[in-house]
């Protein structure tokens, strides 16, 4: 059975090139200054724009929702913030949860990070937090993030039409979702395996 409290002691999840880390002010600067990145907010449909002082408290104040996860994904060979993860949505009576991941902007694209962070949260869901559900969103216009997605085991599931108006366009989200059990398409033989450990 899942705990509301899966995460409360949230894991760092290491893999051979990032790293989640729980989310700290740490990265703030980072953090705000890819909020506003604007391929960033078309690929993750946002239209708000953020204070920095409700960003900092926001970030701050993580550590104390236990019944999420909120990791910065980081480069191990430097420490430098690369995005965000997140489970959120979480559903005990269900064992389900939702996903989401943003990247900071196109330096940091087209580099497996994302992939990579992926693989890791959804690893860490199934198999450590015992959820038997991750789902997710993905706007049509991002195929490289679906085709990330379907790399790890999502499968897609149906659409919201229409769901998104972005500059005058009309946009369907894609629903996705991997469950306990189904075959991980990135589970190659022989790979490393991702270790997961506690802050510390």
């Amino acid at each position: 059975m899942v705990s509301s409290t899966c995460f409360q002691e949230l894991a760092v999840l290491t893999g051979a090139n990032v790293r989640l880390e729980p989310l700290t002010l740490r990265v703030l600067d980072d953090y705000m200054s890819a909020l506003t990145d604007p391929e960033t907010q078309r690929l993750t449909g946002t239209h708000a724009s953020f204070e920095p002082s409700a960003v900092e408290h926001w970030i701050a104040t993580r550590h104390e929702i236990p019944d999420r996860a909120d990791w910065a994904v980081v480069r191990n060979a430097d420490g430098v913030f690369l995005g965000e993860a997140v489970i959120n949505d979480l559903d005990v009576d269900n064992e389900s949860a939702n996903y989401r991941i943003w990247l900071a902007g196109p330096h940091v694209f087209g580099c497996g990070y994302g992939t990579e962070a992926t693989r890791l949260v959804v690893d860490h869901a199934l198999d450590s937090a015992g959820l038997h559900r991750l789902s997710l969103g993905v706007y049509e216009f991002n195929p490289r993030a679906r085709r990330v997605y379907e790399k790890c085991g999502f499968r897609e599931e149906g659409r919201l039409r229409q769901s998104l108006r972005w500059e005058g366009g009309w946009y369907d989200e894609v629903l996705m979702a991997v469950l306990q059990g189904e075959p991980r398409t990135d589970q190659v033989p022989g790979a490393p395996v991702a270790e997961a450990t506690t802050p510390g």
